[in-house]
């Protein structure tokens, strides 16, 4: 069972905060710092609890959240991946309302994340999608989310191969919706004319990708060398060997990569090996952390954290903590239309206080809104 961190109102000197925190974007990080917390674009669920499934309570929200917020994430996506029309507007009208109840989600929630359903059904591709609720472009039912959503989609995943995607994207971006390609078949053609129509980001990149392709004429190298987009990866040693991430954060640079979990409802430390939900699907983590639908020989998001991915990265390659910033943080507010010096202070001007060990960073307590959050 995982247990309710300790959430309490704290007296701190927001500007002290801020100050500090900016001291930690110019230089490396010392034994202890604090920093301004990270951003998730990419969360289905965490710590049992799954976002694709409704109800969804303010007090299991709370929960995900303050573990997320002890994973150095103070800001986050809440991610539905492909369903029924009316499954995926039932699930985010819950959303929304566990967020407005409860207490973090006003602070930590930043909007929410669709990941389809006009991705590609080819097998392999789809990964753990159903390809039943796939079909051709409708921008009506985006309309009709958003008004679920009281506005708030800011990251939508689609295939550009898809029929009608790419008059779909210039009409999400014209909404402020940053449009990511994903679970994606496209060709050289297709990736180069939706970077065109606006799209910014690739998501997850690396994976949604069938295990055999041609080994170099592929989604995977045409979105790479694409110097337009954006791309989110999965720093876990499961999702992307550690050799082809290091190249492929080479390709994208630190200006244009970012790190995401895309964790699920079995993410987490304290969370036990089993069998957990994605929506409608069941999946189980493994000894190892690895995510799958039972059966299956594709990947069902991650149980990764994202404390651990910034020590992966530092580690692996020796990036600066400066530069762990820039990806988890920088950048994911630059695909969302947002220049650190404009935040809103309520759900972006959260903290995080590290300490070094000898494993690497760890998060000691965050600070989310009015609330310090820290293990009890």
């Amino acid at each position: 069972m995982v247990h309710m961190p300790q959430i309490a109102p704290h007296n701190a000197d927001p500007t002290l905060l801020q100050k500090q925190a900016e001291q930690a974007g110019m230089a490396s990080v010392g034994e202890a710092v604090l920093s301004y917390g990270l951003i998730d674009l990419q969360v289905n669920g965490f710590a049992g609890v799954d976002f694709n499934r409704a109800p969804i309570t303010a007090d299991q929200l709370d929960l995900a959240l303050a573990q997320l917020a002890l994973t150095g994430v103070t800001s986050v996506l809440p991610t539905l991946i492909t369903g029924a029309d009316e499954h995926l507007e039932q699930t985010l009208v819950a959303l929304e309302q566990a967020v407005n109840q409860s207490k973090l989600g006003p602070h930590m929630v930043l909007g929410y994340h669709i990941e389809g359903p006009f991705l590609s059904p080819q097998d392999g591709f789809s990964g753990a999608h159903n390809a039943n609720h796939m079909g051709p472009a409708r921008i009506a039912l985006y309309e009709r989310l958003q008004k679920a959503a009281n506005g708030k989609i800011k990251l939508v995943t689609v295939a550009p191969e898809v029929t009608g995607v790419l008059t779909l994207i210039p009409q999400l971006v014209a909404q402020n919706i940053c449009v990511s390609l994903g679970h994606t078949a496209a060709n050289g053609e297709q990736v180069n004319d939706a970077a065109s129509a606006g799209a910014m980001l690739c998501t997850h990149l690396g994976n949604g990708l069938p295990q055999q392709m041609h080994k170099t004429e592929n989604p995977l190298f045409w979105q790479l060398a694409e110097d337009r987009l954006f791309a989110t990866f999965i720093a876990d040693g499961i999702h992307v060997t550690k050799s082809a991430l290091q190249t492929m954060l080479r390709a994208k640079g630190v200006e244009r990569s970012i790190l995401s979990t895309d964790a699920v409802s079995a993410a987490g430390a304290e969370m036990p090996t089993g069998l957990y939900t994605l929506g409608e699907a069941e999946v189980e983590r493994d000894a190892g952390g690895t995510v799958r639908i039972p059966g299956s020989k594709y990947l069902a998001g991650s149980s990764t954290t994202m404390d651990q991915m910034v020590c992966n990265v530092m580690d692996w390659y020796g990036y600066s903590f400066v530069d762990v910033l820039t990806m988890t943080r920088a950048n994911p507010l630059k695909v969302l239309g947002k220049q650190p010096e404009n935040l809103n202070s309520k759900t972006e001007q959260n903290f995080v206080e590290w300490q070094r060990h000898s494993t690497g960073l760890a998060v000691k307590r965050a600070y989310v809104g009015p609330y310090k959050i820290e293990r009890k």
